[in-house]
């Protein structure tokens, strides 16, 4: 029988936050029929959405913020979303990840600590740049260090590329590959795997051991190149050997999602180099659909690839323990 399934990369999107990201990017939600209206609210509609794809707990979070929000429409999105979830039918169903104006690394670690406090969220989930910018620098040390102190993971999560960054998809073809190729068709994935890598190269993990950082679409095919990054990093003595290499930080820092990719072949590999313990179930509701998710979990089941108690800890149990929530199993 199906496990209860948990989903921690489902997306949201409050009035605040949604009236901060454009114009542009609003008729871009709009022009897939139906999807702005399940982005907007935490309501009937999705709760009978997880009902049919078997999910029995999700974390609610914002994304796709370009530009990065404000540090008061982050404060305004996270209070509607806390709002949302408290008047709705079967509140114990669902959590919360931070929204933060991650342009602003002292304001993200202040909202951060305000949204775990206060509204008992289960961390952040951000986007991956700020207009072209990582978070491996000095200043985001507030940031990872709040989050260390809290105990609560970072979800890092793909945008779309910045002016700068989207003249390396332009080419011989037409406007809507080139987007396509800087956002989920290929540029999104590496370039979170790259920010990894340049958080370990900066020392981020030697400074903050304990810090925990959620990658999404099979770990953005960081599980893939793991061996060669790894051998590769070695070489990165500019600044003196790291404290622990990247395999162990990959080990005890890292945890991935299976959100979006219906694929067994992807987690064959991850099995071979990831803990069990730090593979998580994960939709990507509503840019996909439950249900799809629910199809390719049955496909895990009948492959055979992990025992009835691994099933368990991927559907719910690692992503219990790494956000301390419960998920009723009956």
């Amino acid at each position: 029988m199906t496990p209860p399934l948990l989903a921690l990369e489902e997306h949201y999107y409050s009035s605040a936050i949604f009236d901060s990201i454009g114009e542009t990017f609003q008729r871009t939600l709009h022009a897939v029929p139906g999807l702005a209206d399940q982005l907007r609210g935490v309501g009937d509609e999705r709760i009978q959405a997880m009902d049919r794809g078997n999910v029995a707990f999700q974390v609610v979070s914002h994304s796709f913020t370009p530009g990065g929000p404000s540090a008061e429409d982050c404060r305004s999105g996270n209070d509607e979303l806390a709002a949302d979830i408290a008047r709705i039918s079967e509140p114990h169903r669902f959590a919360a990840f931070a929204v933060l104006p991650v342009a602003d690394p002292v304001e993200s670690a202040t909202e951060l600590n305000r949204t775990v406090s206060e509204l008992g969220f289960v961390g952040a989930l951000i986007d991956n740049h700020a207009d072209g910018k990582h978070f491996d620098g000095p200043e985001y040390d507030v940031l990872w260090a709040q989050a260390s102190d809290l105990d609560v993971p970072i979800y890092l999560h793909p945008t779309w590329p910045s002016a700068q960054m989207r003249e390396h998809y332009l080419g011989s073809y037409s406007m809507p590959v080139a987007i396509s190729l800087g956002g989920p068709g290929w540029g999104w994935h590496p370039d979170v795997g790259l920010h990894v890598l340049k958080l370990f190269a900066a020392g981020v993990f030697d400074r903050f051991p304990k810090l925990k950082i959620v990658l999404g679409h099979m770990g953005e095919m960081l599980p893939f190149m793991l061996e060669r990054a790894s051998d590769m990093s070695t070489r990165w003595g500019g600044w003196g050997p790291r404290d622990r290499p990247l395999r162990q930080v990959w080990d005890e820092n890292i945890w991935i999602t299976t959100s979006g990719s219906w694929s067994l072949a992807p987690l064959k590999c991850i099995l071979h180099n990831t803990k069990i313990d730090h593979i998580m179930y994960s939709v990507d509701y509503p840019f996909e659909s439950n249900e799809r998710g629910l199809e390719w979990f049955k496909e895990l089941e009948a492959s055979g690839l992990l025992t009835e108690e691994q099933l368990e800890m991927v559907a719910y149990r690692n992503a219990e323990k790494l956000l301390k929530v419960q998920v009723k199993t009956h």
